[in-house]
């Protein structure tokens, strides 16, 4: 193998790492918006639960006709 074989085989090996580099960029921020939302949505359903908590600490409570 010569030196511009050599030469050859790197620069594919390099393109090859470039190309995955920005794939696994691509695959990182969707993965980031992806747990964002998540996060959104936990908060969310977190006051969902807190508020129906709070209402159902009155339904312990007898009617006013006992």
């Amino acid at each position: 193998m010569n030196d511009a074989e050599r030469l050859t085989k790197l620069e594919e090996r390099y393109a090859h790492l470039q190309r995955h580099t920005v794939e696994q960029d691509k695959a990182m921020l969707a993965l980031a918006d992806e747990v964002a939302k998540l996060r959104k949505a936990i908060t969310k359903l977190r006051g969902q639960v807190a508020s129906s908590r709070a209402a159902d600490d009155g339904a312990d409570e007898r009617p006013p006709h006992y």
